[in-house]
């Protein structure tokens, strides 16, 4: 009976320390996918910048006489 009684403690403690290693890996994943949700934005935000400036040199007068 002692037996299975100190079976029985030890997969319970294996089950909590199988899902306490569980929530730290999705926690980790969580913020990992945050990092990439935030450089694809940051991203987003420089690409829109420089298509939106105008090149340098665009819109001034040319002078094209010779």
């Amino acid at each position: 009976m002692s037996a299975s009684i100190a079976a029985a403690a030890a997969a319970s403690s294996q089950a909590q320390v199988q899902v306490a290693i569980a929530a730290k890996i999705a926690k980790f994943n969580a913020a990992s996918e945050r990092s990439v949700v935030d450089l694809l934005n940051a991203a987003q935000q420089n690409i829109e910048a420089v298509t939106s400036a105008a090149p340098p040199g665009t819109g001034q007068l040319l002078d094209i006489s010779v």
